[in-house]
């Protein structure tokens, strides 16, 4: 983001750079080859290894009357538990809390980094992490189907839905195709990409304009409207990437266990 500032000067005239200047970011490591490395992977790594770190200090040596943060802590274990895995999956859903935890912690550190000074980059914002992440869904969901009812019970009832009219196949089997095979994981990756997306351009848009406005002169007042409303907006994105988190857990949940079960 400083790059961007310092691209426009105070009371200067005001642009936006281009797009794709947001969110391409050239590898700092092994340059052109398999193993690039730039700063989208750097803040991925960051994210996952800060939710590991955070569970660890809480759960090392856990005491029965918990602290604050270990509290805190199981807060989150419960509300995935809870209101997520036993919801969307049944009491299945209680061997699933840790892959969910996992899911959910990294998606809300991820997105957490768009709010974070001198970051100001969500990676979930670039379309390969929402597309790793939905692949590795699709594959679990997929693998615990057919473990649970075997390939062609799987395919069947996924493909031939329990209880529906045999007359009705004709229109439902192609619907059940496109859905579990395609806009399943196509919409859950979709929908965290854009999302993040949307809330990174429009945080820079109004940096620049207070970078570009915030001095005397005739642009003052929308400098002045631009800082007034950025810490709206700021807390805004806050609840959307807590918000995308949990959709994005609680749609996974939802999937596998249909798979688990399909009579849901």
């Amino acid at each position: 983001m400083s790059l961007f500032l310092a691209a426009v000067e105070y009371g200067g005239p005001w642009h936006l750079p281009p797009v794709n200047e947001l969110f391409e970011w050239p590898a700092f490591l092994f340059q052109d080859t398999i193993f690039a490395f730039n700063r989208v992977a750097l803040l991925s790594l960051l994210a996952a290894v800060i939710a590991a770190v955070l569970f660890l200090i809480a759960f090392n040596k856990p005491k029965i009357v918990p602290g604050k943060f270990q509290a805190a802590c199981e807060a989150v274990v419960d509300f995935i538990r809870d209101q997520i895995a036993l919801q969307a999956m049944g009491s299945d859903g209680l061997r699933f809390v840790p892959l969910l935890t996992t899911i959910f912690l990294f998606v809300w550190m991820n997105n957490l980094f768009e709010i974070l000074p001198f970051i100001n980059f969500p990676p979930t914002s670039r379309m390969a992490i929402p597309a790793f992440l939905t692949a590795v869904v699709y594959v679990l969901y997929h693998f615990f189907g057919v473990k649970a009812q075997g390939l062609g019970g799987y395919l069947k009832n996924t493909l031939f839905p329990p209880g529906a009219p045999k007359a009705l196949y004709i229109l439902l089997t192609p619907i059940e195709i496109i859905q579990a095979f395609v806009s399943r994981p196509l919409t859950l990756a979709v929908r965290l990409f854009a999302n993040m997306l949307a809330g990174h351009i429009i945080l820079t848009l109004i940096f620049i304009t207070i970078h570009a406005f915030l001095v005397f002169g005739p642009g003052l007042p929308v400098g002045l409207g631009a800082l007034i409303a950025s810490p709206l907006l700021v807390g805004f994105e806050l609840v959307v990437g807590l918000l995308q988190a949990y959709i994005f857990t609680i749609l996974t949940a939802v999937y596998i266990g249909g798979s688990l079960h399909p009579e849901h």
